[in-house]
């Protein structure tokens, strides 16, 4: 199979990758093309925005998550019926675990056998630039570099000055020369953009990032580049996205709103085709929660939204009330501190909804960023003794203080940080609440155990056989 493909690719963090690979698929988009978007890394907020360009899901690829195959699986069978595939790499090009450059864009280029763009910030520099794209060649001949963007051009001196270094001492083509932009339309917090469910203007930033593009960058260009992309073939049996579903037997809850908004898509069509009717519930918003029999609550910033989760003490009642008799929860990060005791957020504290004995606050530096590695040492509803995964972890919060002194945890941490360094997935009856994030292509047990949990509460013949502060699987 061959879709036409391009991959935008930087030299680290913040070096106009996201502008470039939002205007890119704007711009296309608004021409009328099918646009696949894709995200190199396990990033939730600029896979969003991609998804709000493109109007379909960003997926995400990682081969520290997920096999090559699984990945390769994933980008051919999404990317059926596209016109176009435009995939944002993340850091820098070579950037990966270790100073080999394991899982880095590079080496997901390579295997996907598509063009790479190379966004260059160009402030305050000029040959200098061509020197380090040489560089970038140099290193992996075998990396299909085939252009160049200019970023932050300071006017149309610097940029014919660039565009001429580069040219000649590359041997590639400037495919676009973006000005500075005087005003922000894209605001970030923390170390990424503000999520676009929570961005006041989406649709007007979204135009004006395809403005830039139309201006600044050879749209003509970049998609004859495109079709240069190479065939592609999945190996038979290869992990993916999967053609078979399950008939509907179970109903698992989701919370979907401004608090709660990290989801890899991969992880939600996993639950369906397990078998599971997805529920968005928004704790914000709904006064109780809904009938369901597992709920998955995923990752966010219920810090910029805890006066309203705290406000709405209707639906946490009715959510620790559900807990206590059983009710599965698989909770992330954000979903894991909703359950806690409270939230100390800014000199404040906000009552959460109170499952979990254990108080979080919040810290203005990372408390756990990067890739994790967990092995299973207690026996969950979703997990076994012995089972290890792969995941990835970003939270500003930590557990301040725990009210029970045997606090239970289900994994050791071999790589990352977790709870304490140590442990992640506290465990309370049937809850599994985790620092880090699982991608289902990744995680293949993942999505099979939490209906599995689903099933047999949706079966059980009464509260009686969970006992106090147990779990209906036993140790």
């Amino acid at each position: 199979m061959v879709t036409p493909s391009i991959l935008i690719a930087g030299l680290r963090g913040g070096s106009g990758k996201t502008l470039a690979s939002l205007g890119l698929v704007s711009a296309w988009r608004d021409k009328g093309h099918a646009v696949a978007p894709y995200k190199k890394g396990p990033d939730y907020i600029d896979a969003a925005w991609l998804s709000a360009a493109a109007g379909v899901p960003c997926r995400n690829l990682d081969l520290f998550l997920m096999s090559r195959q699984a990945a390769l699986s994933s980008f051919v069978n999404s990317a059926r019926g596209a016109d176009v595939a435009v995939i944002e790499g993340n850091r820098g090009l070579y950037d990966g675990m270790d100073a080999e450059g394991s899982y880095s864009t590079a080496e997901l280029a390579k295997l996907l056998r598509t063009p790479v763009v190379l966004t260059v910030d160009c402030t305050k520099a000029t040959r200098t630039v061509a020197a380090i794209v040489f560089g970038c060649q140099q290193l992996d001949p075998d990396v299909p570099i085939r252009g160049v963007i200019l970023n932050r051009t300071a006017g149309s001196r610097h940029e014919g000055v660039l565009r001429e270094a580069v040219e000649q001492v590359c041997g590639l083509p400037v495919l676009g020369a973006i000005r500075r932009v005087p005003r922000q339309s894209l605001p970030e917090r923390h170390l990424g953009l503000v999520p676009p469910q929570e961005h006041g203007a989406r649709s007007v930033a979204l135009r004006a990032v395809a403005a830039i593009a139309e201006r600044y960058l050879d749209l003509e260009a970049l998609w004859d580049l495109a079709q240069q992309a190479g065939q592609l073939e999945v190996p038979a049996g290869a992990p993916g996205l999967g053609d078979g579903s399950k008939p509907e037997v179970v109903r698992v809850g989701v919370f979907r709103d401004q608090a709660f908004q990290f989801y890899y898509p991969e992880n939600l069509e996993a639950l369906a085709r397990e078998g599971a009717r997805l529920v968005e519930i928004s704790p914000l918003s709904d006064a109780e929660m809904p009938d369901v029999d597992a709920l998955y609550i995923g990752g966010g910033f219920p810090e910029t939204a805890a006066q309203g989760l705290a406000d709405n003490r209707t639906f946490r009642d009715s959510l620790h009330r559900a807990i206590e008799g059983g009710l599965p929860v698989y909770a992330e990060c954000g979903g894991t501190v909703y359950l806690g005791e409270r939230l100390l957020f800014e000199g404040k504290e906000y009552p959460m909804t109170a499952s979990l004995p254990v108080v979080f606050a919040f810290q203005s530096k990372p408390q756990g960023h990067g890739y994790t590695m967990l092995e299973t040492v207690k026996n969950t509803a979703f997990s076994r003794v012995g089972d290890t995964f792969r995941g990835h972890e970003f939270h500003y919060t930590y557990m301040q203080s725990a009210e029970a002194e045997d606090l239970s945890f289900a994994f050791r941490v071999r790589r990352g940080h977790g709870f304490d360094g140590k442990s992640d997935g506290l465990c309370y009856r049937n809850v599994l609440a985790c620092y880090t994030h699982v991608h289902a292509l990744g995680a293949e047990s993942w999505a099979p155990s939490l209906i599995a949990a689903a099933i047999r509460y949706n079966s059980r013949e009464g509260s009686d056989e969970l006992g106090a502060g147990g779990s209906n699987v036993p140790d």
